[in-house]
């Protein structure tokens, strides 16, 4: 019961939150991207920390230390929509690989485009593909790393979806290291759930996989590393607030 009236007033609080910074930050649409992904952090911050009042749901975050100091793809598993805010905060400045039809959404899609993501059409076939490399290699030039979900979809605990070819195309066209994610934040909040579970979401960042591998091997290792730590992590005693 406790479960469900805590869930209750964050969807209640997340939606009522998001519609005024919604609409205060209707201004800041004008300003430049890295004021814009500035705010952003501000919507997702505050939500964070609702979402710790109202569930008791708080994370920590391992292997800071395998991230490169030079250009990189941060390339993680995606159990949840926990991900889409808290993720602004562990990468704080990274461009975001997601589907095209987010920016369409009034103000918060528009930020998402204002800041500078990358939007994927997949109806547009190879020129999508084209687009995602150009607006990757800016992205880079600009000093930010890449934030892709490789299957492209949340998956539950304990599922796999396929890894789709962007990922692939990024390593071997752009030329730097991709780092893995693991998580364990379906455990918590699943996909589709209405329940959000107290405890603390651990997200392990791994070593990174060089640049150089034939893509076959390259997409091998990355599911391989991934997926290993998150059924570790799904494995392991869940660290719960009860």
């Amino acid at each position: 019961m406790r479960q469900a009236i805590g869930s209750f007033l964050f969807n209640v609080g997340f939606y009522l939150l998001s519609t005024v910074l919604a609409i205060v930050g209707l201004p800041v649409l004008a300003l430049p991207a890295r004021a814009v992904t500035a705010y952003a952090r501000i919507w997702t911050r505050a939500s964070l920390a609702l979402l710790q009042a109202t569930c008791r749901l708080t994370h920590r975050v391992h292997g800071f230390e395998n991230l490169p100091s030079g250009p990189c793809i941060i390339a993680s598993k995606h159990q949840s929509t926990w991900e889409t805010l808290a993720f602004t905060h562990v990468f704080p400045d990274g461009a975001f690989v997601l589907k095209r039809d987010l920016f369409y959404i009034p103000v918060v899609g528009w930020m998402m485009w204002r800041a500078r993501n990358i939007g994927i059409d997949r109806s547009a076939g190879p020129s999508a593909l084209r687009s995602i490399l150009r607006d990757a290699r800016r992205a880079l030039d600009a000093g930010r790393p890449i934030v892709i979900f490789p299957e492209g979809t949340r998956t539950a605990v304990g599922a796999e979806a396929p890894y789709q070819p962007g990922v692939a195309a990024l390593y071997t066209q752009l030329k730097v290291p991709v780092v893995p994610v693991a998580l364990n934040s379906g455990l918590f909040w699943g996909r589709r759930t209405f329940i959000k579970k107290p405890g603390t979401i651990t997200v392990e960042i791994l070593p990174p996989i060089a640049p150089g591998m034939a893509r076959a091997d390259f997409m091998q290792a990355l599911r391989d590393r991934i997926e290993t730590a998150t059924q570790r992590l799904a494995a392991e005693p869940p660290m719960t607030k009860e």
